[in-house]
């Protein structure tokens, strides 16, 4: 038997969609968009986990309605996400626990999809459905490579577009609009200079061939900086960053989000070895989809 907030959220979506156009948004990437931010872990004492982050952070203010009056993670039904986990697709109202570490059964990680569906929620009356695709330690060099690139088409290209076309699909009948894309994604063509060289681009490419794909030939497009460790001015990551900038800047309807200013220090974090991932760091999560969220709000207006 179906539960009550499932039932609840189902009509709720028949009676909007019969109306007005479900607003959907494409996540992709790779480990920070799955999410690596912590919830409530004790690592490093809890600095930096997300719990922690609302009562200590220089975002706590903004955050506070993470929770409801009885202290519990807020599930947004206005806002529902779609995220296949190896073989499970998790769906529901967006809240925490939408991230690879599902798979395993453990709800206690985040990613940038939380800020980003919180002000979507927050500017459409009509319902939202954010679709999220992503692996980790995937490049757009090769994993994501996409058509228009030549050479073999990334196994995570097709992966992706498979993914988004099955959530799609899981809509039957109700009216829906391809909204924007999101893209989060670099580490690991970041450490390859021939994927730095061709990244700009591989990413004028892949909005290419996925508005193509979709057949949303202007579908407004946000990418979200590799701003891990802040500020920078020289090496690899330097160049990488140049490189995603470059690349947005030759797509229309796009937007390069910087996020350096959402680094935050180690040893104020729950994984202060894991420079990649942000240090797990769940005020960096949100604060990197809340831009991108801005960024797309910005672009669809």
């Amino acid at each position: 038997m179906k539960s009550l907030v499932t039932l609840i959220i189902a009509a709720l979506f028949c009676a909007a969609s019969a109306a007005e156009p479900i607003k959907v948004f494409i996540l992709a990437g790779q480990s920070n968009m799955e999410g690596q931010g912590s919830v409530d872990h004790d690592y490093n004492g809890g600095k930096g986990n997300l719990a922690w982050s609302m009562a200590n952070s220089k975002s706590a203010e903004k955050m506070k309605k993470l929770k409801n009056e009885k202290g519990e993670w807020v599930v947004r039904d206005d806002v529902q996400i779609s995220f296949k986990v190896r073989d499970k697709v998790l769906k529901g109202g967006l809240t925490v626990g939408y991230t690879g570490y599902a798979a395993d059964g453990s709800r206690r990680h985040m990613g940038p999809e939380l800020g980003f569906g919180f002000v979507m929620g927050d500017t459409f009356k009509e319902p939202v459905l954010l679709i999220k695709t992503a692996w980790g330690g995937k490049s757009l060099f090769v994993d994501f490579r996409p058509p228009s690139s030549g050479g073999q088409v990334g196994p995570y290209y097709t992966k992706m577009v498979e993914e988004v076309r099955a959530a799609l699909a899981e809509l039957g009948d109700k009216k829906y609009e391809i909204a924007g894309f999101y893209w989060q994604q670099g580490w690991n063509d970041m450490c390859e200079k021939p994927a730095i060289a061709e990244y700009s681009q591989n990413l004028v490419n892949l909005v290419k061939d996925l508005r193509k794909e979709f057949k949303a030939p202007n579908m407004p497009v946000v990418v979200g900086e590799l701003g891990n460790g802040g500020p920078v001015t020289s090496g690899n990551m330097f160049d990488f960053r140049k490189a995603q900038e470059e690349g947005t800047q030759q797509i229309k309807n796009a937007l390069f989000i910087k996020t350096t200013d959402f680094a935050r220090p180690a040893e104020l974090s729950p994984c202060p070895t894991h420079g990649h991932h942000w240090f797990a760091n769940a005020e960096s999560y949100f604060l990197i989809g809340e831009a991108a969220g801005e960024g797309m709000k910005g672009l669809l207006k």
